[in-house]
Protein backbone atom coordinates (compact mmCIF):
# COMPACT_ATOMS: atom_id res chain seq x y z
CA UNK A 1 0.00 0.00 0.00
CA UNK A 2 1.15 3.57 -0.62
CA UNK A 3 1.15 5.46 2.25
CA UNK A 4 2.35 8.96 0.63
CA UNK A 5 0.97 12.06 1.99
CA UNK A 6 -1.39 13.91 -0.97
CA UNK A 7 0.16 16.63 -3.00
CA UNK A 8 -1.82 18.76 -0.44
CA UNK A 9 -0.65 17.53 2.79
CA UNK A 10 2.56 16.95 1.36
CA UNK A 11 2.87 20.87 0.55
CA UNK A 12 1.46 21.25 4.53
CA UNK A 13 4.20 19.43 5.80
CA UNK A 14 6.85 20.83 3.94
CA UNK A 15 5.38 24.63 5.11
CA UNK A 16 5.46 23.88 8.80
CA UNK A 17 8.67 21.91 8.04
CA UNK A 18 10.36 24.85 6.75
CA UNK A 19 9.27 27.31 9.39
CA UNK A 20 10.32 25.35 12.29
CA UNK A 21 13.72 24.92 10.08
CA UNK A 22 13.90 28.71 9.40
CA UNK A 23 12.30 30.61 12.14
CA UNK A 24 12.35 28.08 15.16
CA UNK A 25 15.12 27.15 16.82
CA UNK A 26 16.10 25.27 20.13
CA UNK A 27 16.89 28.97 21.26
CA UNK A 28 13.86 30.85 20.05
CA UNK A 29 11.86 28.30 21.16
CA UNK A 30 13.00 28.65 25.03
CA UNK A 31 12.70 32.17 24.25
CA UNK A 32 9.11 31.82 23.16
CA UNK A 33 8.53 29.40 26.31
CA UNK A 34 9.79 31.94 28.89
CA UNK A 35 7.94 34.60 27.58
CA UNK A 36 5.02 35.99 30.11
CA UNK A 37 2.48 33.92 27.55
CA UNK A 38 4.71 30.78 27.48
CA UNK A 39 4.79 31.58 23.79
CA UNK A 40 4.95 34.10 20.58
CA UNK A 41 1.71 35.79 19.70
CA UNK A 42 4.20 37.12 16.28
CA UNK A 43 4.47 33.15 15.65
CA UNK A 44 1.38 32.32 16.10
CA UNK A 45 -0.43 35.05 13.91
CA UNK A 46 2.02 33.99 11.22
CA UNK A 47 1.09 30.54 11.23
CA UNK A 48 -2.34 31.11 11.18
CA UNK A 49 -1.77 33.39 8.11
CA UNK A 50 -0.15 30.57 6.41
CA UNK A 51 -3.73 28.61 7.43
CA UNK A 52 -1.85 26.38 10.15
CA UNK A 53 -4.75 26.45 12.68
CA UNK A 54 -7.83 26.31 9.68
CA UNK A 55 -5.66 23.20 8.51
CA UNK A 56 -7.07 21.41 11.54
CA UNK A 57 -10.82 21.94 10.79
CA UNK A 58 -13.10 20.75 8.12
CA UNK A 59 -14.56 22.53 6.04
CA UNK A 60 -17.93 22.27 7.11
CA UNK A 61 -16.84 24.99 10.05
CA UNK A 62 -14.48 26.94 7.25
CA UNK A 63 -11.26 25.06 7.86
CA UNK A 64 -9.85 23.03 4.82
CA UNK A 65 -8.72 19.89 6.83
CA UNK A 66 -10.04 18.13 10.06
CA UNK A 67 -9.08 14.86 9.09
CA UNK A 68 -6.69 12.25 11.06
CA UNK A 69 -3.99 13.02 8.48
CA UNK A 70 -4.12 16.82 8.31
CA UNK A 71 -4.35 16.98 12.43
CA UNK A 72 -1.41 14.10 12.42
CA UNK A 73 1.15 15.85 9.36
CA UNK A 74 0.71 19.44 11.49
CA UNK A 75 1.60 17.95 14.59
CA UNK A 76 4.31 15.83 13.87
CA UNK A 77 6.25 18.88 12.02
CA UNK A 78 5.26 21.12 14.90
CA UNK A 79 6.69 18.27 17.70
CA UNK A 80 10.29 18.28 15.33
CA UNK A 81 10.43 22.24 16.31
CA UNK A 82 8.74 21.35 20.16
CA UNK A 83 6.60 24.58 19.05
CA UNK A 84 5.09 26.27 22.45
CA UNK A 85 2.06 28.03 20.81
CA UNK A 86 -0.98 26.59 21.77
CA UNK A 87 -2.21 24.97 18.68
CA UNK A 88 -3.42 21.39 21.36
CA UNK A 89 -5.61 23.72 23.45
CA UNK A 90 -7.16 25.08 19.97
CA UNK A 91 -7.48 21.87 18.69
CA UNK A 92 -9.09 20.43 21.66
CA UNK A 93 -11.74 23.55 22.40
CA UNK A 94 -11.98 23.94 18.53
CA UNK A 95 -12.96 20.59 17.46
CA UNK A 96 -15.49 20.66 20.31
CA UNK A 97 -17.37 23.37 18.74
CA UNK A 98 -16.86 21.94 15.16
CA UNK A 99 -18.28 18.87 16.34
CA UNK A 100 -21.12 20.23 17.55
CA UNK A 101 -21.99 22.90 14.91
CA UNK A 102 -22.56 25.57 17.41
CA UNK A 103 -20.52 28.92 17.54
CA UNK A 104 -19.18 28.75 14.14
CA UNK A 105 -18.22 33.10 14.63
CA UNK A 106 -16.01 32.27 17.52
CA UNK A 107 -14.35 29.38 15.52
CA UNK A 108 -13.60 31.69 12.30
CA UNK A 109 -11.92 34.16 14.83
CA UNK A 110 -9.54 31.22 16.22
CA UNK A 111 -9.02 29.97 12.68
CA UNK A 112 -7.75 33.63 11.97
CA UNK A 113 -5.54 34.17 14.89
CA UNK A 114 -7.42 36.13 16.76
CA UNK A 115 -9.36 34.24 19.63
CA UNK A 116 -7.28 31.57 21.80
CA UNK A 117 -9.45 28.64 23.39
CA UNK A 118 -8.78 26.18 25.84
CA UNK A 119 -10.04 23.24 27.08
CA UNK A 120 -11.06 22.96 30.94
CA UNK A 121 -12.50 19.29 31.23
CA UNK A 122 -9.94 17.22 33.56
CA UNK A 123 -10.55 17.75 37.22
CA UNK A 124 -8.27 17.32 40.22
CA UNK A 125 -10.07 13.94 41.11
CA UNK A 126 -10.83 12.64 37.17
CA UNK A 127 -7.60 11.16 36.97
CA UNK A 128 -8.01 9.83 33.01
CA UNK A 129 -11.81 9.54 33.50
CA UNK A 130 -13.62 11.07 30.55
CA UNK A 131 -17.31 10.79 33.07
CA UNK A 132 -15.76 11.94 36.01
CA UNK A 133 -17.09 15.60 35.99
CA UNK A 134 -17.68 17.11 39.82
CA UNK A 135 -17.89 20.38 38.35
CA UNK A 136 -21.59 21.46 38.74
CA UNK A 137 -23.85 23.76 35.81
CA UNK A 138 -27.40 24.85 37.46
CA UNK A 139 -29.99 26.69 35.76
CA UNK A 140 -30.01 30.38 36.88
CA UNK A 141 -32.67 32.56 35.42
CA UNK A 142 -32.34 32.37 31.46
CA UNK A 143 -28.65 30.87 31.53
CA UNK A 144 -26.58 28.57 33.81
CA UNK A 145 -24.21 29.12 37.05
CA UNK A 146 -21.29 27.16 37.20
CA UNK A 147 -19.23 26.21 40.16
CA UNK A 148 -16.20 23.69 40.27
CA UNK A 149 -12.34 23.23 40.01
CA UNK A 150 -10.55 22.13 36.60
CA UNK A 151 -6.64 21.24 36.33
CA UNK A 152 -4.31 20.96 34.22
CA UNK A 153 -6.00 22.97 31.77
CA UNK A 154 -3.51 23.29 28.71
CA UNK A 155 -2.43 27.02 27.55
CA UNK A 156 -5.49 27.79 30.37
CA UNK A 157 -3.52 31.13 31.23
CA UNK A 158 -3.62 32.96 27.97
CA UNK A 159 -7.18 31.88 26.45
CA UNK A 160 -9.65 34.43 25.72
CA UNK A 161 -12.28 31.68 25.82
CA UNK A 162 -13.05 28.64 27.46
CA UNK A 163 -14.66 25.44 26.64
CA UNK A 164 -15.88 24.09 29.92
CA UNK A 165 -17.66 20.45 31.46
CA UNK A 166 -19.76 20.78 33.72
CA UNK A 167 -22.48 18.19 35.20
CA UNK A 168 -26.16 19.14 34.63
CA UNK A 169 -27.69 16.37 35.81
CA UNK A 170 -26.69 12.61 37.44
CA UNK A 171 -23.95 11.49 39.81
CA UNK A 172 -19.94 12.68 39.41
CA UNK A 173 -19.07 9.66 37.05
CA UNK A 174 -22.25 9.09 34.95
CA UNK A 175 -21.82 9.41 31.16
CA UNK A 176 -24.81 10.87 31.01
CA UNK A 177 -25.74 14.41 32.42
CA UNK A 178 -22.32 16.41 30.96
CA UNK A 179 -22.57 19.19 29.26
CA UNK A 180 -20.20 21.96 27.72
CA UNK A 181 -20.33 25.65 27.73
CA UNK A 182 -18.12 28.55 25.85
CA UNK A 183 -16.99 30.73 28.80
CA UNK A 184 -15.47 33.94 28.81
CA UNK A 185 -12.01 33.55 30.48
CA UNK A 186 -12.39 37.17 32.44
CA UNK A 187 -15.45 36.00 33.16
CA UNK A 188 -16.56 36.98 37.03
CA UNK A 189 -15.96 34.32 39.31
CA UNK A 190 -13.20 32.80 37.08
CA UNK A 191 -9.72 32.34 39.10
CA UNK A 192 -6.90 31.19 36.83
CA UNK A 193 -3.27 29.87 38.66
CA UNK A 194 -0.83 29.16 35.76
CA UNK A 195 2.35 27.34 35.63
CA UNK A 196 5.07 26.15 33.20
CA UNK A 197 5.01 22.30 32.75
CA UNK A 198 8.49 19.80 33.05
CA UNK A 199 8.51 20.42 28.92
CA UNK A 200 8.58 23.89 28.41
CA UNK A 201 4.97 24.48 28.24
CA UNK A 202 2.34 25.86 30.07
CA UNK A 203 -1.11 24.51 32.05
CA UNK A 204 -3.49 26.45 34.60
CA UNK A 205 -5.54 25.63 37.39
CA UNK A 206 -8.78 27.14 37.09
CA UNK A 207 -11.49 27.44 40.18
CA UNK A 208 -14.94 28.57 38.81
CA UNK A 209 -17.03 30.20 41.72
CA UNK A 210 -20.78 31.21 40.79
CA UNK A 211 -19.73 32.54 37.35
CA UNK A 212 -23.13 32.86 35.30
CA UNK A 213 -23.24 31.97 32.00
CA UNK A 214 -25.98 32.99 29.50
CA UNK A 215 -28.36 29.86 27.85
CA UNK A 216 -26.54 30.23 24.56
CA UNK A 217 -23.45 29.24 25.93
CA UNK A 218 -24.30 25.91 25.73
CA UNK A 219 -22.36 23.33 22.83
CA UNK A 220 -24.76 21.02 21.71
CA UNK A 221 -27.22 19.46 23.40
CA UNK A 222 -27.32 19.94 27.66
CA UNK A 223 -26.56 16.37 29.16
CA UNK A 224 -25.27 14.82 26.25
CA UNK A 225 -21.90 16.22 25.84
CA UNK A 226 -20.14 12.59 26.81
CA UNK A 227 -19.81 11.91 22.62
CA UNK A 228 -18.00 15.50 22.18
CA UNK A 229 -15.74 14.85 25.10
CA UNK A 230 -14.42 11.58 23.55
CA UNK A 231 -14.24 13.04 20.10
CA UNK A 232 -12.09 15.83 21.30
CA UNK A 233 -9.74 13.01 23.64
CA UNK A 234 -9.56 11.05 20.66
CA UNK A 235 -8.15 14.30 18.36
CA UNK A 236 -5.78 15.28 20.82
CA UNK A 237 -4.42 11.53 21.49
CA UNK A 238 -3.98 11.27 17.57
CA UNK A 239 -2.50 15.43 18.18
CA UNK A 240 -0.14 14.05 20.66
CA UNK A 241 0.97 11.06 19.19
CA UNK A 242 2.30 12.82 16.41
CA UNK A 243 4.12 15.58 18.47
CA UNK A 244 5.93 12.40 19.65
CA UNK A 245 6.92 11.05 16.49
CA UNK A 246 8.26 14.20 15.36
CA UNK A 247 10.27 14.87 18.51
CA UNK A 248 11.47 11.39 18.32
CA UNK A 249 12.61 11.96 14.21
CA UNK A 250 14.71 14.55 15.78
CA UNK A 251 16.06 12.84 18.69
CA UNK A 252 17.36 10.17 16.56
CA UNK A 253 18.42 12.14 14.07
CA UNK A 254 20.49 14.10 16.66
CA UNK A 255 21.87 10.76 18.31
CA UNK A 256 23.53 9.20 15.05
CA UNK A 257 24.98 12.33 14.24
CA UNK A 258 26.37 12.41 17.81
CA UNK A 259 27.43 8.76 16.94
CA UNK A 260 29.40 9.81 14.15
CA UNK A 261 31.33 12.85 15.70
CA UNK A 262 32.24 11.59 19.11
CA UNK A 263 35.45 9.49 18.99
CA UNK A 264 36.47 7.03 21.90
CA UNK A 265 39.44 5.23 21.16
CA UNK A 266 40.44 7.21 18.25
CA UNK A 267 37.57 6.35 16.36
CA UNK A 268 33.21 7.43 16.16
CA UNK A 269 31.82 5.43 18.77
CA UNK A 270 29.00 4.97 16.23
CA UNK A 271 31.24 2.18 15.03
CA UNK A 272 30.71 0.28 17.87
CA UNK A 273 28.36 -2.52 17.50
CA UNK A 274 26.77 -2.87 20.60
CA UNK A 275 25.73 0.99 19.91
CA UNK A 276 24.49 -0.15 16.30
CA UNK A 277 22.37 -2.25 17.79
CA UNK A 278 20.86 -0.25 19.97
CA UNK A 279 20.15 2.78 17.06
CA UNK A 280 18.67 -0.36 15.31
CA UNK A 281 15.94 -0.98 17.97
CA UNK A 282 15.22 2.40 17.90
CA UNK A 283 14.77 3.46 14.11
CA UNK A 284 12.86 -0.30 14.29
CA UNK A 285 10.33 1.24 17.13
CA UNK A 286 10.26 4.79 15.91
CA UNK A 287 8.74 2.74 12.52
CA UNK A 288 6.32 0.58 14.71
CA UNK A 289 5.09 4.17 15.94
CA UNK A 290 4.49 5.72 12.48
CA UNK A 291 2.76 2.18 11.10
CA UNK A 292 0.35 2.96 14.38
CA UNK A 293 0.25 6.91 13.55
CA UNK A 294 -1.33 6.61 10.15
CA UNK A 295 -3.51 3.57 10.99
CA UNK A 296 -5.00 5.85 14.13
CA UNK A 297 -4.97 8.25 11.28
CA UNK A 298 -7.04 6.76 8.99
CA UNK A 299 -9.19 5.58 11.88
CA UNK A 300 -9.97 8.93 13.65
CA UNK A 301 -13.87 9.16 11.87
CA UNK A 302 -14.51 5.25 12.11
CA UNK A 303 -16.06 3.18 14.60
CA UNK A 304 -12.91 1.22 15.71
CA UNK A 305 -11.45 4.56 16.22
CA UNK A 306 -10.87 4.11 19.76
CA UNK A 307 -9.21 0.86 19.63
CA UNK A 308 -6.56 2.32 17.35
CA UNK A 309 -6.02 5.30 19.48
CA UNK A 310 -5.64 3.32 22.36
CA UNK A 311 -3.11 0.75 20.58
CA UNK A 312 -1.13 3.85 19.05
CA UNK A 313 -1.17 5.73 22.69
CA UNK A 314 -0.13 2.22 24.41
CA UNK A 315 2.63 2.22 22.03
CA UNK A 316 3.67 6.09 22.42
CA UNK A 317 4.10 5.17 25.93
CA UNK A 318 6.26 2.22 26.15
CA UNK A 319 8.08 2.37 22.74
CA UNK A 320 8.66 6.75 22.85
CA UNK A 321 9.98 6.53 26.68
CA UNK A 322 12.27 3.84 25.35
CA UNK A 323 13.76 5.78 22.42
CA UNK A 324 13.72 9.04 24.56
CA UNK A 325 15.61 7.44 27.45
CA UNK A 326 18.31 5.86 24.97
CA UNK A 327 18.72 8.97 23.16
CA UNK A 328 19.76 10.52 26.78
CA UNK A 329 21.70 7.36 27.50
CA UNK A 330 23.85 7.35 24.03
CA UNK A 331 24.63 10.63 24.46
CA UNK A 332 25.79 10.55 27.92
CA UNK A 333 26.33 13.70 30.22
CA UNK A 334 25.67 16.39 27.65
CA UNK A 335 21.94 14.99 27.24
CA UNK A 336 21.52 15.97 30.89
CA UNK A 337 22.20 20.28 30.09
CA UNK A 338 19.64 22.29 29.25
CA UNK A 339 21.70 23.72 26.17
CA UNK A 340 21.76 20.83 24.32
CA UNK A 341 18.31 19.80 22.60
CA UNK A 342 18.16 16.17 23.00
CA UNK A 343 17.09 16.36 26.35
CA UNK A 344 13.96 18.88 25.74
CA UNK A 345 13.10 16.78 22.74
CA UNK A 346 13.35 13.69 25.41
CA UNK A 347 11.42 15.25 28.15
CA UNK A 348 8.38 16.17 25.79
CA UNK A 349 8.23 12.63 24.71
CA UNK A 350 8.21 11.42 28.41
CA UNK A 351 5.18 13.71 29.03
CA UNK A 352 2.93 13.18 26.57
CA UNK A 353 2.87 9.02 27.91
CA UNK A 354 0.91 11.31 30.72
CA UNK A 355 -1.49 12.96 28.45
CA UNK A 356 -4.76 11.66 27.49
CA UNK A 357 -3.79 8.44 28.98
CA UNK A 358 -0.59 6.94 29.95
CA UNK A 359 0.36 3.24 28.66
CA UNK A 360 -1.11 1.75 31.48
CA UNK A 361 -4.22 3.46 30.91
CA UNK A 362 -4.43 2.60 27.07
CA UNK A 363 -3.42 -1.25 27.84
CA UNK A 364 -6.44 -1.50 29.93
CA UNK A 365 -8.49 0.17 27.86
CA UNK A 366 -7.23 -2.06 24.77
CA UNK A 367 -8.71 -5.19 26.98
CA UNK A 368 -12.13 -3.73 27.99
CA UNK A 369 -12.67 -3.01 24.39
CA UNK A 370 -11.97 -6.45 23.17
CA UNK A 371 -13.35 -8.28 25.78
CA UNK A 372 -16.71 -6.26 24.38
CA UNK A 373 -15.88 -7.17 21.01
CA UNK A 374 -15.43 -10.57 22.01
CA UNK A 375 -18.48 -11.18 23.76
CA UNK A 376 -20.63 -9.03 20.95
CA UNK A 377 -19.23 -11.42 18.62
CA UNK A 378 -20.51 -14.26 20.54
CA UNK A 379 -23.52 -13.17 20.73
CA UNK A 380 -24.48 -12.29 17.40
Amino acid sequence: MDFSHTEERQMLADMVGRFVRDEYDIETRHANARSDDGFSRAHWSQLAELGLIGALFPESCGGFGGTGFDISVVFEQLGGGLVVEPFLANLLAGTALAASGTHSDVLDEVMAGNCLLAYAHGEPASRYSLSQVETVAQKSGSGYRLNGNKAVVISGDTANKLVVSARTAGGNDATDGISLFLVPADADGIHIRSYPTIDGYRAAEIALKDVEVPADSLIGVEGQAIALIEQVNAAGTLAVSAEALGAIDVGIEMTLDYLKTRKQFGVPIGKFQALQHRMADMMTEREQIRSALINAAGNLQSDQRDWHMSALKNLIGRAGRSIAEECIQMHGGIAMTFEYAVGHYAKRVVMIDHMFGDEDHHLQRIIKLGAIAATAAATA
